[in-house]
């Protein structure tokens, strides 16, 4: 399965679940965040060059980084960026789980 596949799955994952509330779909278009699930307007999960990017807090992605299921998302801007986690294409980790955590981080500011 595609990353592209696998990403509109977990969004209809997501969505369709009763606890769906506040989440909001990809917008249409182009540029950052166009392939983004938000959570009161703020972005929390996204597909960025075929991989999942989510944020999540810092002590979290220094210990994902360092069990090496990915890196820490960086925007083409030279600076990794500290609460935002790039998940690797040969992680076993699960995508909606991921999320899940990245939705209720971001839904908690």
């Amino acid at each position: 399965m595609s990353p592209e596949d696998r990403f509109e799955d977990l969004i209809d994952e997501l969505l369709g679940g009763e606890d769906a509330d506040g989440v909001e779909p990809p917008r249409p278009g182009s540029g950052f965040g166009s392939s983004a699930l938000r959570v009161d307007n703020r972005i929390f999960a996204m597909l960025v060059r075929g991989h999942l990017v989510v944020k999540l807090p810092k002590p979290r992605v220094d210990a994902l980084v360092a069990e090496g299921h990915g890196v820490r998302f960086d925007a083409n801007k030279g600076t990794p960026m500290k609460e935002w986690f790039t998940l690797a294409e040969e992680s076993p980790l699960d995508w909606p789980a991921l999320a899940r955590e990245a939705w209720a981080f971001v839904g908690k500011r």
